[in-house]
């Protein structure tokens, strides 16, 4: 299955991240990790980079790791479609204190305008 797994430095989008990376060592997975800029955050892009690198080379699989500029919803959206991705993987969703679960505004906007599949680890 060909993923791309956006991430940028949140909790939740390492959490995607290694459930993503182990994923595709096991099923063989052609993995691209797209790096967007997440004002939320407070981990650099570039570090967020040598982490994606570092989980990739840990697990031991060939998937690349690029830096993606631009909105980072509309950029996953548009990277999946014209790559013919098969499935997105992000991070998100946080339980309110009154039991809802909310989402962040990237993940949100892929969720509403992506045609591909989307996974939401939480």
């Amino acid at each position: 299955m060909k993923v791309l797994c956006g991430i940028g430095g949140s909790d939740d989008s390492f959490r995607a991240l290694d459930r993503t990376v182990e994923r595709a060592a096991v099923a063989n997975d052609d993995l691209t990790i797209a790096v967007v800029d997440n004002e939320d955050s407070e981990t650099s892009p570039d570090e967020v980079a040598d982490r994606a690198t570092a989980a990739v080379d840990e697990a031991g699989i060939d998937a690349e790791v690029r830096r993606v500029e631009g909105d980072p919803g509309s950029r996953l959206v548009e990277i999946a479609e014209t790559e013919g991705f098969e499935e997105i993987v992000l991070g998100g969703g946080h339980t309110s204190p009154m039991g809802k679960i909310t989402i962040g505004s990237i993940a949100e906007f892929v969720l509403l305008n992506a045609k591909t599949s989307v996974t939401l680890v939480r």
